[in-house]
């Protein structure tokens, strides 16, 4: 295994978030390259406004990369890596809490079907309901973990990091 991940966090958050932190380090131990952006200065913009520059910041960190990288993102974290891979090359997204859309941005949640995807999300999660995550997931036909969590996803961290093994382990396949 290996290659290059980057781990998008959600807002009001950082690039040493739990989940983003934990998946990282999981990944760095089965032989992966991980970078966290750090989106704050673009989260003072608010919700609709950071979108532009957090997609900027990560379409030029792949821009960087020599090879298309997986992209794994948290709640605005996911959003924005949903619509970087419409942008540029992605090996595949391990997507979590993620928004159908944010209100006041011009475009709502998408991905390339190309890419292999899983989406991740709580049943309980009540700043991104799951009804949006589960119209899209049965529209693009995806798989989606959902699990009794909130939107933090605080409780099921050990069960992601066991999801983003399985995914891991797939692109590693199919490679």
């Amino acid at each position: 295994m290996g290659g290059q991940i980057i781990l998008s966090h959600g807002s009001d958050s950082g690039p040493d978030a739990t989940k983003v932190s934990v998946l990282a380090a999981f990944a760095e131990t089965l032989g992966w390259a991980t970078q966290r952006p750090d989106y704050r200065e673009d989260d003072v913009r608010g919700y609709a406004g950071s979108i532009d520059p957090r997609l900027a910041r990560l379409t030029a960190a792949i821009d960087a990369l020599d090879q298309p990288p997986v992209l794994v993102g948290s709640s605005m974290g996911s959003f924005v890596s949903g619509l970087a891979s419409l942008q540029r090359p992605v090996a595949g997204l391990f997507l979590l809490a993620t928004p159908s859309e944010i209100p006041g941005y011009r475009q709502a949640f998408d991905l390339r079907a190309d890419v292999p995807t899983v989406l991740y999300h709580g049943w309980q999660d009540d700043i991104c309901p799951p009804e949006g995550v589960l119209a899209f997931a049965q529209r693009k036909r995806l798989p989606l973990v959902v699990v009794n969590d909130d939107h933090r996803l605080g409780a099921s961290v050990d069960h992601i990091v066991g999801q983003f093994r399985l995914f891991l382990e797939q692109l590693a396949v199919t490679a």
